[in-house]
């Protein structure tokens, strides 16, 4: 049954309207709730593209919340099938214990081979994960006159008192977050002002907008400098960057497994120095040769599974995408295998995550809403991710060692 057909008379009479071009497919809320608006807009797209929408009309989420804070025009949901991995144990300062990975994906196979490399290692004694940094950041950016004024305004954002009033302004809008740095970076007349945030369980982007709004406001009074945009690039969001891969955005994580060279000839069925020898060919030269920006077999794959099943921004899967994957051969022949995230974004409030799926999954993993301590539940949602990412390595750099990749997909029907 078409959704025209479900319609009552007075619905009808509005999608005569919106037919007409009287009412727009955003203002048809303005006559109907969430749930009513989204079935008019789909009855709308039937009637206009002739197709059927009967499927994305299906969905378990508060319909009100979602249309408040996550969406527009909303009509619907798409579904994507939810896989788990693990157990995995895993050895943080914040996700201390066995943990099975929910994994939200449409690539078969994945989650096969990230459940692998759970079970791989964690028979090995499991992932040593550790947080090396956490900031958020925004960059606005300013253009100057002359290289006079340029220099002029670079030495009085270097002075500390500057960085205090900043701090001053910036905290003043948030409850949570807390300017940490404000780094300029000069190109030409042109200030780009790389400000960097603490957003507790946050992953924060709205937060730290609006405080870096506060602080170019204050610039304004104070030296009479207008903002030429409040993203300036240098930040940077969603974009592939060397300052994210060197300097970190979000939480900077690693990830280390050590595996014995006779449980890999055992399980995996090659050698540690096979699997050396594929990551040096594969994850550096080749990935060096391509001009990459990640060094890794496939670490965004395993990010945006976990992004989609925990309400994370999965255009943030680019700066998962900054990996550098290593396996190292110690002298008594185990492989220390370990990955580098530089800019792993994730929160557990806000955004996606109050959403009824996403949040399920992020209860799944202990980490659903703000920590005990603020911020322990997004520093331990960024642990797992890296020692999930750990496993996809793990295991896809063994199979392709062992010469199992093609036979995998093949037996998977893939």
């Amino acid at each position: 049954m078409s959704t025209t057909e479900k319609l009552t008379a007075d619905e009808k009479a509005l999608l005569e309207k919106m037919l007409s071009g009287e009412i727009s497919l955003r203002k048809i809320e303005d006559h109907l709730d969430k749930d009513g608006s989204a079935k008019l807009r789909r009855a709308y797209l039937e009637a206009k593209e002739n197709v059927s929408l009967d499927h994305v009309s299906t969905y378990t989420f508060d319909t009100e919340a979602v249309a408040k804070k996550n969406i527009e025009n909303f009509i619907g949901a798409v579904q994507i099938p939810l896989g788990v991995a693990g157990e995995i144990k895993i050895d943080g300062d914040y996700a201390k214990g066995n943990y099975y990975l929910p994994l939200a994906t449409t690539e078969g196979a994945l989650v096969a081979s990230v459940n692998r490399g759970c079970s791989i290692i964690t028979k090995s004694g499991g992932a040593t994960v550790r947080v090396f940094k956490n900031m958020m950041t925004r960059a606005p950016v300013f253009k100057f006159g002359s290289l006079g004024e340029t220099k002029d305004f670079y030495d009085w954002l270097m002075l500390p008192e500057t960085f205090d009033k900043m701090k001053k302004a910036a905290d003043a809008t948030t409850r949570f977050g807390a300017l940490l740095e404000a780094q300029p970076f000069v190109s030409g007349n042109n200030v780009h002002l790389r400000l960097g945030f603490d957003t507790k369980d946050a992953m924060g982007m709205n937060m730290i907008t609006i405080a870096s709004e506060a602080i170019t406001k204050l610039i304004a009074d104070e030296k009479g400098v207008p903002c030429v945009s409040l993203s300036g690039n240098m930040c940077t969001d969603k974009k592939p960057t060397a300052i994210n891969a060197i300097l970190g955005r979000g939480k900077t994580v690693i990830a280390e497994a050590r595996l014995s060279a006779s449980f890999i000839e055992e399980t995996l069925k090659c050698t540690a120095e096979s699997m050396f020898d594929v990551n040096y060919r594969k994850n550096f030269i080749g990935s060096m040769r391509a001009g990459a920006l990640g060094f890794n077999a496939h670490a965004a794959n395993i990010v945006a599974a976990v992004f989609l099943a925990c309400g994370q921004d999965p255009a943030h899967v680019v700066e998962g995408s900054l990996c550098v994957t290593e396996m190292d051969l110690a002298d008594n022949g185990d492989l220390i295998c370990s990955v580098t995230m530089p800019a792993v974004e994730v929160g557990t409030v806000g955004g996606g995550t109050s959403i009824a799926t996403q949040q399920e999954c992020l209860k799944l993993l202990g980490v659903a809403g703000a920590g005990e301590v603020p911020g322990a539940n997004a520093l331990a949602l960024s642990e797992i991710v890296t020692a999930a990412v750990l496993a996809g390595e793990v295991s896809l750099v063994a199979a392709q060692a062992a010469g199992h990749l093609a036979r995998a997909h093949a037996q998977l029907g893939r």
